[in-house]
């Protein structure tokens, strides 16, 4: 009984590791499939390539107002509330104008008490003039008359502006809307004490109203996009909080002058919605799609295929691609244009049919390098050091400390010499090979690179 269990857990075992193995093999063969399916050639061809730039935003209506009386009172009448849309011209709310129309009846009296006594005293200047030229009052009682006619003009005056305030003050205490609205908050509510602006306070917010007909997007835009962008440029606006609606949108400005938002420096642009939802609330997050680059039927390959190096000869950027030709690869120089995030378009040096590395392929595999003008450069091969070339003796194109001490007796003098100086750059000044001194070999560090290798 025993030998049976142990057989069959031997079994099992070796059936566990087996389907392990098979499993472990699939794996592999698998991403060896990955691996080949790699692409690391790409062939030239003619397609659209549109590139956007994306940005979030919020919106917000175009005119926002916080209404405030300009006068003291209490709210008398409130016939709008919360999302309420309002005309032009409606009324908003008012305020309760029993003292103020008391205050004008008593204003009004003033003026016609004041009327009558400016009359009275008019009449009297006017009786003590003549007395005066006729030589019957005496001059000190004609100023006396005069000036009492002339506090009654002011009185009458002062009474008359009174009275002008209080009508003005009545006439804000209905207050309407100053254009198409919605009431977005009201956070006051009929007989609260409220004050006017035009007091040392701001004034009480009794409302905030908005037009949401026409809405805008305030966005940062980052600044390696925004010279690709322009007033009265075109946009898309997707609302993030509205599956599948897209509105279209016009740049309206942009800032003269950068700023930094959550570490990142940009230029605060202001978007206007072309076309409303109603369904459409400040507030809401959009992502704004600014197109940026669009050309039609172009020569294009894959980014990745382009490379750029810097020219310190002629200090200038070069731009290439590797061609494949054969079982090499050309050195191809272009011009690109507009790009995408997969593809860019060639303008120079490239046709529709040309197979390109979409990696740098060995250098062995590299031939010539050619030139936007046609003009065939062959591969740079490095200069071999005659003196290198006559005494290395593993051909690896350098010399060692030890190939140097065993060439030096097979030299010339001039050699020698010449030789010193290649180890003093190499290696630093120190004995020449044999025990002389002033020869190759220790000491400090050289700079240069001995037969123009450049290899330690």
């Amino acid at each position: 009984m025993k030998n049976i269990i142990i057989v069959i857990l031997v079994l099992a075992v070796g059936y566990f590791g087996y389907t392990s193995f098979v499993e472990n093999q699939q794996e592999k063969n698998s991403n060896l499939t990955k691996l080949k399916k790699r692409e690391t050639t790409h062939t030239i061809e003619t397609r659209d390539i549109n590139f956007s730039v994306t940005v979030a935003g919020e919106i917000s209506p175009a005119e926002k107002v916080s209404v405030r009386p300009e006068v003291h009172g209490k709210i008398a009448e409130l016939p709008v509330d919360i999302s309420d849309r309002v005309g032009k011209g409606e009324l908003l709310f008012r305020l309760d104008d029993k003292d103020l129309k008391i205050e004008i009846d008593t204003r009004k009296k003033q003026i016609d008490s004041a009327n009558l006594q400016l009359e009275q005293a008019k009449g009297e200047f006017e009786r003590s003039k003549k007395l005066y030229e006729d030589n019957l009052i005496s001059e000190e009682a004609f100023q006396s008359i005069k000036t009492k006619y002339e506090v009654a003009q002011i009185s009458r005056d002062r009474a008359q502006n009174d009275f002008d305030l209080s009508q003005e003050k009545l006439s804000k205490t209905s207050v309407l809307a100053p254009f198409d609205c919605t009431v977005l908050s009201r956070p006051v509510s009929i007989g609260q004490a409220v004050s006017g602006t035009g007091g040392q306070s701001s004034g009480t917010e009794v409302m905030e109203i908005a037009d949401l007909k026409n809405l805008i997007i305030l966005s940062h835009v980052n600044q390696a996009d925004v010279s690709r962008m322009g007033k009265n440029q075109q946009v898309q606006i997707e609302i993030e909080a509205v599956a599948d609606l897209v509105v279209d949108g016009i740049v309206e400005r942009i800032a003269p002058q950068a700023t930094i938002r959550s570490g990142i420096k940009g230029f605060s642009t202001r978007i206007k919605l072309l076309n409303t939802d109603e369904s459409i609330i400040p507030g809401m997050t959009a992502t704004i799609n600014i197109p940026v680059a669009n050309s039609k039927d172009v020569l294009a390959t894959k980014l990745a295929s382009i490379f750029t190096e810097r020219n310190e000869t002629e200090q200038r950027t070069e731009t290439y691609a590797y061609v494949k030709k054969g079982e090499q690869y050309v050195k191809q120089m272009v011009e690109v244009g507009v790009n995408d995030l997969d593809y860019v378009q060639v303008s120079k040096g490239l046709n529709v049919g040309d197979v390109v590395a979409l990696e740098k392929p060995d250098d062995e595999l590299i031939g010539e390098t050619i030139t936007l003008t046609g003009e065939t450069k062959a591969k740079e091969e490095k200069e071999v050091d005659p003196m290198v070339a006559k005494y290395d003796t593993d051909g690896d194109g350098k010399m060692s400390r030890d190939e140097w001490r065993a060439a030096f007796s097979k030299m010339t003098d001039e050699e020698r010499s010449e030789a010193m100086n290649k180890m003093r750059e190499r290696f630093g000044g120190g004995r020449r090979p044999g025990g002389s001194r002033g020869g190759p070999g220790g000491g400090g560090r050289g700079s240069g690179r001995p037969g123009g290798s450049g290899k330690k």
